[in-house]
């Protein structure tokens, strides 16, 4: 039989002071969060909040949270993604090299 981890057993998961969820209406600094982990029988407890942790980075919950906090306009939304998508880029470029100089 496995345990489950999810946002719901997890009584409030905070950010900054701010709750990333709630049972009502979501506010403009609220997310909804539906992040699941299947622990298995023997397993730590911490190994299955490393890889909800792992799990909520890989979603971009905190990264769009985060941009939340204060009231971004479109001009500085649009440069935002033009720099994330330049970070993407380089960081798929790295990614490239390294798997080419595996083989």
């Amino acid at each position: 039989m496995s345990r489950r981890i999810s946002n719901l057993s997890l009584a409030q998961f905070f950010f900054f002071g701010v709750p990333l969820f709630s049972a009502g209406r979501l506010s403009a600094t609220e997310l909804s969060v539906n992040i699941k982990v299947n622990v298995g029988d023997g397993e730590p407890i911490e190994s299955a909040i490393r890889r909800f942790k792992r799990e909520v980075n890989k979603s971009g919950h905190l990264m769009e949270l985060r941009h939340r906090r204060t009231f971004e306009n479109s001009q500085e939304k649009a440069k935002r993604k033009v720099k994330e998508g330049r970070m993407r880029i380089k960081f798929e470029r790295m990614q490239r090299k390294r798997m080419a100089n595996r083989t």
